[in-house]
């Protein structure tokens, strides 16, 4: 199990861009043969960390945001609400491990003893784990971190972000839409953001026959984090008959054993 890591700068771009040349040349198109099966291979055992490390997590919920909300924000509580929430009905909370929503996921479960995990990215100079986990596992590759993110959730919580947050929201309702995972609860926390999206899929999509009207039932829209863990727990239990794990008693953070949290 890694320790946690230390609280990250309040840097917004966090998460927004990569200093790793071989990354770069990844998307850039093809190179040698030689070249692209050693990368081929980097994927693998990539993967197979990530397999490895998450294998024994226990029924998580992903919880998805934007990385650039403070402390201070009604958006940072209401993600720490529902880690609280979801670790008191027996999930393990899952990140991105990242500052923002994702930080106070994580510190939620944290404070009602719940295990707290995150994906995190390689982005040197940018990215720092969030001192609220108890384990992270550390990806070189975007898609193998985001695949991680959904193979191990029974459930996915989009609370407020940008286009990270909505390309997660959307690559979820389409694996759902297609069959690829089962019918998992996909919640959106926060009315007033997120309502006008719906409207758009609703008047737009769904009028123009590009999405079928159960594609956007599917999406549940809240402003509370307690109906949010509560639809997760209703649909985990009685759909796919999960058995979720008792709550344990509150762990304190390295801060707050040291008195600085």
């Amino acid at each position: 199990m890694n320790e946690p890591g230390p609280k990250p700068d309040a840097n917004p771009e966090w998460g927004k861009a990569t200093h790793d040349p071989d990354e770069r040349l990844f998307l850039e198109g093809p190179r040698s043969r030689m070249a692209e099966t050693g990368r081929a291979l980097r994927v693998f055992f990539e993967l197979i960390k990530g397999f490895r490390a998450l294998h024994f997590v226990g029924p998580c919920v992903t919880v998805f945001g934007s990385a650039r909300f403070k402390e201070d924000h009604r958006y940072y509580e209401m993600a720490r609400d529902v880690g609280r929430e979801l670790g008191r009905a027996g999930f393990t909370v899952m990140t991105g491990g990242g500052p923002g929503v994702m930080e106070a996921a994580n510190r939620g479960a944290r404070d009602v003893g719940a295990p707290s995990i995150g994906c995190n990215i390689k982005l040197p100079h940018e990215q720092k784990p969030n001192p609220y986990l108890d384990k992270f596992v550390e990806f070189r590759y975007f898609f193998v971190r985001k695949m991680m993110l959904v193979k191990y959730s029974y459930a996915f919580i989009a609370a407020p972000g940008g286009f990270g947050t909505m390309d997660e929201i959307f690559e979820c309702a389409t694996l759902i839409q297609t069959g690829k995972i089962a019918d998992f609860p996909l919640v959106l926390l926060g009315r007033d953001y997120w309502a006008p999206m719906l409207q758009f899929l609703r008047e737009t999509m769904v009028a123009q026959g590009t999405i079928a009207p159960e594609d956007v039932d599917r999406l549940h829209l809240t402003d509370s984090p307690q109906e949010a863990a509560q639809h997760v727990r209703d649909v985990a239990l009685k759909q796919f008959g999960l058995r979720t794990r008792r709550p344990t008693r509150k762990m304190k953070t390295k801060r707050e054993r040291n008195g600085t949290g």
